[in-house]
């Protein structure tokens, strides 16, 4: 009997079948060019049917709290996804943290032909959201859904985790040779950096190209690609000075006070240190009689009374910047502004040894971009340029920055991250996750 399916004649279910398929990959994106093999159509196609998996699983790992401290939380999020790639056929290990006071991270292997680009995927598990936050639910609204870390990163979790099922279903992971580091305190890292670091640095070494899933930036509603992060280190500033009867001050007895020079020193990095692409800023200051940060380093505390020149002063403050090279050049700039110290007072800076890393833009990275924009084209989506790295944080692959190229923003798109009412764009799900899977299955060849 013949009859028809959406308007495609079928004579039997083999036909049938075949309608179904060629139907999904009509759906898979808008005017694929002819540049995609029968193969990479499949795989389009695989990438478009995990989104319900995605969708059950972005759910489940969002209502776990794997809030950085939380390490009992991170290790149950982190068990969840040592499943998840092992059912894709990586060798996973679960790396303890115990020396840097944190939960550990996730080492995954995949071993493939040898014979195309070694692939580093970087991510993280945990979140800003510890468990005394109220923000603790994962709710859908339509394309929405709102969550503690579903944009920042669970959601470019699952989208790493679909395009793999993706390329394993097509056949093209077979041929891929990509380590996976994923880290339990991306958004507090655990000190010694050069432990809690030392499995990304060493994975980086044995690689060709990094590609990190945190969120997909956009501007005008258009993707926009990262080639670029800037770092992120702290500073810390103390002043000791001569106090006594503020009648005295500004005499070559009494000095200045500690007041004072913490504003010479302030206004001086913000006159003569600053550079192109880099930013300060002085999160907290305080200054008295006696003054002093508190043990979590969130404020600080000070005495005094205003006929008492100021005997300390305390200040503490971030630098980011585009280059490791331009961070020590400010680093110097600071250090030489704070050793001109005024009259009775002497003052010191340190720089934290927690901070992370830049990554540059590079040629390296520009040509992998070019790439994208191919695998862009070929899905018919629009190119994708590069985002102004004054708009994008700190992050891990700040680490291996100086090491190889990289993409930054194979993750999910959405909004408010790190904040109560964070939201993930459930459209971004499925298109992120087709272009994942074939950039990966091309740098997979020879």
């Amino acid at each position: 009997m013949r009859f028809k399916f959406q308007g495609i004649p079928v004579t039997n279910r083999r036909t049938t079948a075949a309608a179904l398929a060629g139907l999904m990959l009509f759906a898979a994106g808008p005017a694929m060019a002819a540049g995609l093999t029968a193969q990479e159509k499949k795989l389009v196609a695989a990438s478009a049917a995990e989104e319900a998996r995605s969708l059950a699983l972005l759910e489940k790992l969002v209502n776990i709290n794997s809030g950085t401290l939380n390490l009992a939380g991170v290790t149950k999020v982190g068990a969840i996804l040592q499943d998840e790639l092992k059912g894709v056929g990586f060798d996973v290990k679960w790396i303890p943290m115990e020396k840097a006071g944190r939960a550990g991270h996730i080492v995954a292997t995949h071993k493939g032909s040898g014979r195309g680009k070694r692939m580093l995927l970087i991510g993280h598990f945990d979140t800003v959201f510890e468990p005394d936050s109220p923000f603790q639910t994962y709710v859908r609204r339509g394309d929405i859904a709102e969550g503690p870390g579903v944009n920042d990163m669970k959601g470019g979790l699952v989208i790493m985790i679909g395009a793999l099922r993706a390329m394993q279903a097509a056949g093209t992971l077979k041929d891929a040779d990509i380590v996976i580091v994923l880290t339990g305190d991306e958004e507090r890292a655990g000190l010694p950096i050069s432990v809690s670091r030392a499995d990304l640095v060493a994975a980086a070494k044995t690689s060709d190209m990094a590609l990190e899933f945190e969120s997909l930036a956009r501007e005008d509603g258009k993707d926009m690609a990262s080639i670029a992060r800037r770092s992120s280190t702290d500073w810390t500033i103390k002043v000791s000075a001569k106090s006594g009867h503020s009648s005295g001050v500004f005499g070559d007895g009494a000095g200045y006070g500690a007041a004072y020079e913490m504003a010479r020193i302030l206004d001086g990095f913000r006159r003569e240190a600053r550079e192109v692409n880099a930013t300060f800023n002085v999160g907290f200051m305080a200054a008295g009689a006696t003054a002093e940060i508190n043990a979590t380093e969130t404020g600080a505390a000070a005495t005094g009374k205003n006929n008492i020149i100021a005997g300390q002063a305390v200040a503490q403050g971030d630098l980011r910047t585009l280059s490791n090279a331009q961070t020590d050049s400010i680093h110097a700039k600071m250090k030489a502004i704070v050793d001109q110290s005024l009259v009775g007072a002497k003052a010191e800076i340190e720089f934290g040894e927690g901070g992370y890393p830049a990554m540059a833009p590079t040629e390296g990275s520009r040509k992998l971009l070019g790439k994208l924009n191919e695998v862009n084209r070929d899905l018919g989506l629009e190119p994708m340029a590069e985002l102004d790295p004054l708009k994008r944080g700190a992050g891990d692959i700040g680490f291996v920055g100086d090491l190889l190229p990289g993409l930054i923003g194979f993750g999910s798109a959405g909004e408010g991250s790190h904040a109560a009412g964070e939201t993930m764009d459930l459209k971004s799900l499925d298109r992120q996750t087709k272009r994942a899977a074939l950039f990966m299955s091309r740098m997979a060849k020879p």
